[in-house]
Order: C-alpha cells, then structure tokens, then sequence
C-alpha cells in the first residue's frame, strides 16, 4: 500500500497552521502540487469560505511582528510581496505613520546608544535605519534627539 501524498487543502492547512498566509502566498507555494487546473483555486476558495485565510490576519500579523524593528517602507514591501491589496496596505502604513519617529529612535537606542561623533559614524547609524525601512526625514530627526532627554518625543 503506498503512502498518499497530502491533498492541496491539507497542504495549505498545513502551511496555515504555521503562521498566517495570503492566498497570493498560498499560491506560489502550492502551485507546484496542482495536478489538475482549478483544483488549487477551489481548495483555497473552501479555505477562504471557512474563514481559513484572512488578508486582515495578514496584515495585522506583519505589523505586529514587523513594526517594532522596521519602517513603514519595509512594512509596505513586505505586504506587497505577500499579494494584500494597495487599500489594506495603505491603510496599514498610515497606522504607522503616527509611531514611525519613536519606533526608529528606540531601533537606534538598541543598536547604537550614543550619537555619532564623527560623519563617518553618522552616515553608518543613517544606513542601518534607512536599511530598516524608515526615511530619511524621521532617521535624520531620530540622529538629532538628545537620547537623555525625557520628553524627546513631545
């Protein structure tokens, strides 16, 4: 008796169970298992009946795993890559706009602790934020916050 390969609804069950996944994700994933046209659609359609897949879930999972440690830009892309639509990616970065200047000053507390000295010193704390998805207005405001005040913020 031979060992039956999982069927693309329990595949994508399996992948679900893991950590939340778009239907674009789910797609490239599974593709490659479909050995008849319409099959994957139609598992991922009964999922997304069922409440299995939620672009909502999605996006709520990225920003609250992402945003602590990156920018609205890295947030952005990271959505795009997972196929949510421009109107749930918007309104998710617009969320974030609010918290982007404290969310990379305490990034660059945790990294750096000290201003920079020199140019040099500056131009590497500028990348390493920049890398991390935040822009250039909030990094350069992030560099000229006195990191002992209290009320840096205010």
């Amino acid at each position: 008796m031979g060992f039956a390969a999982p069927s693309l609804k329990g595949r994508a069950l399996r992948l679900l169970s893991q950590r939340e996944h778009s239907r674009t994700e789910l797609e490239r994933k599974l593709a490659k298992y479909e050995e008849v046209p319409g099959t994957l659609a139609a598992a991922l359609d009964e999922l997304a009946a069922k409440d299995f897949i939620s672009e909502a879930r999605v996006v709520q999972s990225v920003v609250h795993q992402r945003a602590p440690r990156m920018g609205a830009a890295r947030v952005r892309q990271e959505l795009q890559h997972k196929g949510i639509a421009p109107e749930a990616i918007a309104q998710a970065v617009a969320g974030l706009r609010e918290s982007e200047t404290s969310r990379a000053f305490e990034v660059w507390r945790r990294r750096f602790e000290v201003p920079p000295q020199d140019a040099k010193e500056r131009a590497r704390q500028m990348r390493f934020l920049m890398a991390r998805g935040f822009s250039g207005a909030v990094v350069a405001k992030v560099l000229r916050m006195d990191p002992t005040e209290p009320d840096a913020f205010s």
